[in-house]
């Protein structure tokens, strides 16, 4: 017999609930819940041992997925004062991704090691002896080292998420500060390689210097940390009507910075595309002039 003791009822309902749906009903007969203790009881002597490893990994789950989302708001609420529900949700979307290898960029700040071998270590010990234990007290003893490594992933999705509402707020200086100038040209082509290159709407390289002529010098001046002088000044200070940006990589964070601020004006294009538009541009200019 294994008898875990909780310290919620709450906790110990949902356990039970989570074991009696990854069982068949007739092993729910020796699966009881004490409601008035907190207590789960498993009388595992009358399981045969393929749903022993059932419930195992019942347990195994109920700690790394539906406790680990209780932990990562109680780190939230009570280390780092998120309160607000929807603040902790965004934060919440953070981690899940980097929890689901989606975020390349966070892999070397984060533990090599895994905690999920020592958790399926100390449930495998525990439902050998056959005990009765606190579920608080395997938390603090045993899955300590757990619990850390949820911290690790709540400080650093913090700082993401820091950081994206500092971007945020940037973008939105910048479309405020766009909304008010009148565009000094209706099209500019972007190219994205090794450098970033300009094309005015007849698809003629724009030098740097004509560029850094056509640059507002209030916007260096109010906003010199944010504001990139060799592509972000230039395309504000025209603000153009439409922008075609051509590159091998519509990810890169400049191209999603420019189509964050320019909006609809934006459009996306592949790296090869603009040397058909050249094409055509030099067509049509040259039927112009015959004509």
């Amino acid at each position: 017999m294994v008898e875990i003791i909780f310290q919620s009822k709450m906790d110990a309902m949902r356990f039970y609930n989570h074991l009696l749906k990854c069982v068949n009903k007739l092993e729910c007969e020796n699966i009881l819940l004490f409601e008035d203790r907190n207590i789960v009881k498993i009388l595992n002597g009358s399981f045969i041992d393929n749903v022993f490893e059932t419930i195992k990994n019942a347990f195994y789950e109920f700690i790394t997925v539906i406790k680990r989302d209780d932990w990562f708001c109680d780190i939230l609420k009570n280390q780092y004062y998120y309160e607000d529900q929807e603040e902790q949700q965004q934060i919440l979307e953070i981690i899940y991704s980097i929890l689901e290898d989606q975020r390349e960029d966070f892999k070397g700040l984060l533990k090599e090691t895994s905690e999920e071998p020592k958790i399926k270590e100390a449930i495998e010990q525990i439902f050998q002896d056959n005990v009765s234990f606190s579920f608080d007290s395997l938390l603090k003893f045993r899955l300590r080292p757990y619990l850390q490594l949820l911290e690790s992933y709540v400080e650093i999705s913090i700082d993401e998420y820091k950081m994206e509402q500092e971007y945020q707020m940037f973008v939105q200086m910048l479309r405020d500060f766009l909304a008010n100038r009148e565009p000094k040209m209706d099209v500019l082509h972007i190219l994205f390689d090794e450098e970033i290159t300009f094309y005015n709407e007849h698809l003629v390289e724009m030098k740097r210097g004509e560029l850094t002529k056509l640059i507002d010098r209030k916007l260096l001046f109010n906003h010199p940390v944010y504001v990139d002088s060799a592509s972000i000044a230039p395309l504000l200070s025209i603000a153009p009507n439409s922008i075609f940006i051509y590159t091998k990589n519509a990810d890169e964070p400049l191209v999603r910075t420019i189509k964050n601020i320019f909006e609809e004006r934006v459009s996306i294009h592949s790296y090869d595309a603009l040397r058909g538009t050249k094409k055509w541009a030099s067509d049509t200019n040259s039927s112009e002039n015959h004509a």
